[in-house]
């Protein structure tokens, strides 16, 4: 049976793996499911029709689970999802998604979530992701593997960010960021992310190919887009560069750099990729 604290209160209906923990003071709601190795630590609320996978730790006062802070919300049945071995820290707090949005907020495997961060409805998060303290996702925020913000850094609506990207602290981002690049406070497009690379295990040509493509994508002396010309004719071929460059153009198709932004009337936002 879970171990639940005789001072919690979960509700009869909630279904929880046998060696799941719940510590003191904690509430868990009718439609929540909760996997196996899952420790809630104390205070911990989690509410909506959440389901969590396995090994995940949430830290005191974390809030998993709320109603979208959307005027169009209207009670129906939207969802969370949460992967594998994430780190949910205190205050943090999650929403579950709205019908336009897909009606599911997702975050993967392997993340560390930091004090005070907000994820809001429809957000979509990869996996191996770092959000550091006070970190602020507005709605159907996308983000792929390996992205690492710094603190208080603040996400519009809609963006969304590529793998390995790595945002400065107090940055705001309000437009689609590349993936592989480092982004910072005016955000611009500083450097690659060679370290983030290298330690995900990009090979070394892989490394070389896409540093040279940002040093000539974003350096000074020629147009965005007459760079992204001549760099898909003369090193599209390698798999890095070719997903850089399609980012980028689908970028452009977008409202105000938001590729997300234009679809908003499309019934499901939800990118295939995460679905």
């Amino acid at each position: 049976m879970p171990k639940i604290s005789p001072m919690s209160q979960v509700h009869p209906d909630a279904v929880l793996h046998d060696d799941a923990e719940i510590g003191p003071f904690c509430v868990v709601g009718p439609h929540v499911k909760i996997g196996p190795a899952c420790r809630l630590l104390s205070h911990v609320v989690i509410t909506g029709r959440t389901t969590i996978g396995k090994d995940n730790i949430f830290y005191p006062h974390c809030v998993v689970g709320g109603d979208p802070q959307d005027r169009k919300y209207r009670g129906s049945d939207t969802r969370l999802e949460i992967g594998d071995g994430n780190r949910i820290r205190e205050h943090a707090t999650i929403h579950t998604g709205t019908e336009i949005g897909g009606g599911c907020t997702r975050i993967g495997n392997n993340n560390l979530i930091m004090i005070n961060c907000h994820l809001a409805h429809d957000v979509q998060i990869g996996n191996y992701c770092i959000l550091a303290n006070n970190v602020m996702l507005a709605g159907h925020v996308v983000c792929g593997d390996g992205v690492n913000m710094g603190g208080s850094v603040g996400v519009h609506h809609f963006v969304t960010i590529g793998e390995f990207a790595y945002i400065g602290g107090l940055t705001r981002i309000r437009k689609d960021v590349p993936p592989f690049v480092k982004i910072d406070e005016r955000e611009r497009v500083r450097a690659l992310n060679k370290e983030g690379l290298a330690r995900a295990g990009f090979s070394r040509e892989d490394i070389m190919a896409v540093k040279s493509a940002c040093r000539r994508l974003f350096g000074r002396g020629r147009t965005l887009a007459a760079a992204m010309k001549v760099m898909a004719e003369e090193n599209g071929h390698n798999p890095q560069v070719k997903k850089l460059l399609d980012f980028l153009h689908r970028r452009d198709l977008g409202v105000h750099g938001r590729y997300l932004e234009g679809r908003r009337t499309v019934e499901s936002l939800t990118p295939p990729a995460l679905r």
